[in-house]
């Protein structure tokens, strides 16, 4: 915390001495600085200065990282950056299974998923994706959606078809480890039990020089969603997956 910062929220009472602390204070007003949301609520409220709409905190430590906020009349929301944020980036290895928890949440209305260079242990093993509410992962037979795509050559084909499946499959076929495909995912509607889920995916996959587009929607609404599973078919995956928060 700077050593100017504002920890404070102050207001003054008639006939009150107004000392050099006060003045100070005054001085360097700006959007008072707290440790946790626990510090913020003590600052705004009882003889100090009382909690009401538009007013700013710096908080150092939410849920591991610096926020900005602001108070709407009704409860503290937090501040986002426009364009894309990154909300974790990781290199999961030789596992059957990709799992994402506490990476949703209300903050973003939609979001993108960067998969980089994966590779896979079985040649001609597939994903699967699904989502997540805290530890436990959607098993309804409610995905509906498919895929289709193009060869270099100009070879255009149907993919994978998904009509009520428990999850959806996002390409045909990956390469043994060393052929690494890329593949990028815009999933919405998973921060509001109220919205139907989707899923947009967009795949070039090595060395066969294939594209695939693909889409699905979630017939499920009644789960807040707040992460997401990628299964494979056979073997071990191996990537790098970045997630990003659009707003």
């Amino acid at each position: 915390m700077g050593a100017n910062a504002q920890t404070s929220v102050p207001t003054f009472t008639a006939g009150e001495i107004l000392t050099a602390a006060n003045m100070n204070i005054s001085a360097r007003t700006g959007i008072p600085v707290f440790a946790d949301t626990t510090a913020r609520d003590a600052a705004f409220g009882g003889s100090k200065k009382t909690l009401a709409e538009g007013q700013y905190a710096y908080i150092e430590n939410i849920a591991g990282s610096a926020a900005t906020q602001y108070y709407d009349g009704a409860a503290w929301q937090t501040l986002v950056s426009s364009g894309l944020n990154l909300i974790s980036r990781s290199t999961p290895t030789a596992a059957s299974t990709l799992t994402f928890d506490n990476v949703f949440s209300s903050t973003y209305a939609t979001y993108m998923i960067s998969l980089e260079q994966v590779t896979t242990s079985s040649a001609g093993s597939y994903m699967s994706f699904n989502l997540r509410y805290g530890s436990t992962t959607n098993t309804a037979a409610s995905w509906y959606g498919g895929i289709f795509g193009a060869s270099y050559a100009g070879a255009t084909f149907a993919g994978n078809a998904t009509s009520g499946g428990t999850s959806f499959r996002i390409n045909t076929a990956l390469d043994p480890a060393g052929n690494g495909s890329t593949f990028n995912l815009i999933v919405s509607g998973v921060g509001s039990a109220s919205l139907k889920p989707g899923v947009i995916t967009q795949n070039a996959e090595y060395p066969n020089g294939v594209v695939r587009n693909g889409s699905a929607i979630l017939q499920n609404d009644t789960q807040t969603y707040t992460g997401f599973i990628l299964t494979n078919s056979a073997g071990n995956l191996t990537a790098t997956v970045a997630i990003y928060g659009l707003a």
